[in-house]
């Protein structure tokens, strides 16, 4: 489930350009606060040596490539099809997530151990990691349902796992913070009025997953019409 060539070009573009619409308001505030401007930033992308530094760095590697391909493999391409017959679309996308949230658990052992915090401040940053990274698995969820492909929900994994999540705290102690706060939710509002239009099964051709559904609602049903057309 996931790989295939048909619908590939929108199914790598579109759900990484909806993704970058949502965090509009966190990228506008990083290009403020960035000592670079915008030629200087193009030509570091562009340089070789930018890259070998990057692939030749394992907590880039495994941030970027290493941990979005295989927890999208594991949560959305294995685990969606084998849900997806037993609780139906949406109740998938919702459950799947839950099990993603769990799997970020090892944090807690790993700050305990090295006593990064108190227990009550390491157990409260686990539940908060918990909740945000079971949102962001429904909604990759959600983009591997609407397109079909895996490539979406990397693509969208790795950007987040660069970006991070929002530094609100530090939205409000900004200079332009109006500026900032509006393109925040500028980014919240365009993200929900294109999430579907840009998810449309349409682009992406036949979505073998939805055929999976089949086995517990019949295909016309609501939540198979509202996920797969």
């Amino acid at each position: 489930m996931g790989f295939r060539l048909e619908g590939i070009v929108p199914a790598t573009v579109l759900p990484l350009l909806l993704t970058m619409v949502l965090f509009l308001g966190p990228l506008i505030q990083l290009s403020m606060d960035c000592p670079w401007d915008l030629v200087d930033g193009v030509r570091v992308a562009l340089a070789p040596g930018f890259w070998l530094l990057c692939l030749t760095d394992m907590r880039w590697l495994r941030n970027q490539i290493i941990a979005p391909f295989t927890e999208e493999l594991v949560f959305r391409a294995c685990m969606l099809p084998m849900l997806i017959p037993c609780t139906g679309l949406g109740p998938a996308i919702f459950t799947c997530p839950l099990f993603f949230g769990v799997a970020h658990f090892h944090h807690v052992i790993e700050q305990l151990r090295f006593r990064q915090g108190s227990t009550a401040s390491i157990f409260l940053s686990a539940v908060f990691q918990f909740s945000y990274t079971a949102v962001f698995g429904a909604y990759t969820a959600f983009i591997f349902i609407r397109t079909g492909h895996l490539i979406g929900p990397v693509l969208c994994h790795s950007f987040c796992n660069y970006v991070g999540f929002p530094a609100v705290g530090a939205v409000l102690e900004h200079p332009q913070r109006l500026l900032v706060v509006s393109f925040y939710l500028l980014g919240v509002a365009l993200f929900c009025l294109l999430l579907h239009p840009m998810t449309d099964p349409a682009f992406f051709g036949h979505l073998p997953i939805c055929s999976l559904s089949r086995l517990t609602s019949p295909p016309n049903s609501l939540g198979s019409f509202a996920l797969c057309s």
